[in-house]
């Protein structure tokens, strides 16, 4: 359990510094973190607190959905948060707009990074993903809808309340699949062995195309 915790709450930490640099970017952020700064600015309330307190409202969607958190779940709660106003705390904000995109490239492949990183701790998913496992489960749509529907609902919303939502929010859609595919593997001992066993299956010759014995190997 020590060995996990100590990949769980670092990959949550760096979660939230990769939002932090996605967030002073001012490019586009991903599709809840427009919805906590639309929040933010209607409130007044800090990006990191608002993370926090949405993670407590979704999660509480998990008991109709009959989910339950582990450990994981509760300390992406309390970590993510905290990461993003340390971020926002350390970075300054970019003006020339190649230094913003450099830091919006930084915050997405940092976060792919976090994310393989934490996943692979298998000590439960965030809240957001187990809102979509729960959607699927409780009403057999596909993955894809539930969470696309529930992405674009909070991204439609942040952007009324004056959540920057931008080209990175485009980018982030279409890049963040293909790098976790590459980060969770790496960071990921138990994908990283279920890819091994995969293609070891796949190289191993079926009994039917194994060559059966020669006439002469079979008389004797």
């Amino acid at each position: 359990m020590l060995p996990r915790l100590l990949r769980l709450v670092p990959g949550l930490l760096l979660y939230g510094v990769a939002d932090a640099f996605m967030i002073r970017a001012a490019v586009g952020v991903d599709p809840w973190t427009v919805f906590a700064q639309g929040v933010s600015v209607r409130t007044g309330l800090g990006i990191g607190l608002l993370t926090n307190l949405i993670g407590l409202a979704v999660l509480l969607l998990w008991i109709p959905l009959r989910q339950r958190p582990g450990i994981g779940t509760v300390l992406n709660i309390l970590l993510v948060g905290p990461g993003i106003e340390l971020g926002l705390w350390l970075l300054p904000a970019p003006e020339s707009l190649w230094t913003r995109v450099g830091f919006f490239a930084t915050g997405l492949v940092l976060l792919a990074v976090a994310s393989g990183v934490y996943i692979g701790a298998h000590l439960g998913p965030g809240p957001r993903d187990g809102l979509m496992t729960g959607i699927h489960l409780r009403f057999g749509t596909p993955i894809w809808v539930g969470r696309t529907g529930v992405e674009v609902t909070v991204l439609v919303v942040g952007w009324i309340l004056g959540g920057d939502a931008g080209l990175g929010t485009l980018a982030f859609a279409l890049l963040i699949g293909p790098l976790c595919g590459i980060t969770l593997p790496l960071f990921d001992p138990v994908a990283r062995r279920n890819r091994r066993e995969r293609a070891a299956n796949r190289s191993a010759p079926s009994s039917e195309s194994r060559p059966g014995p020669s006439p002469r190997e079979a008389a004797a």
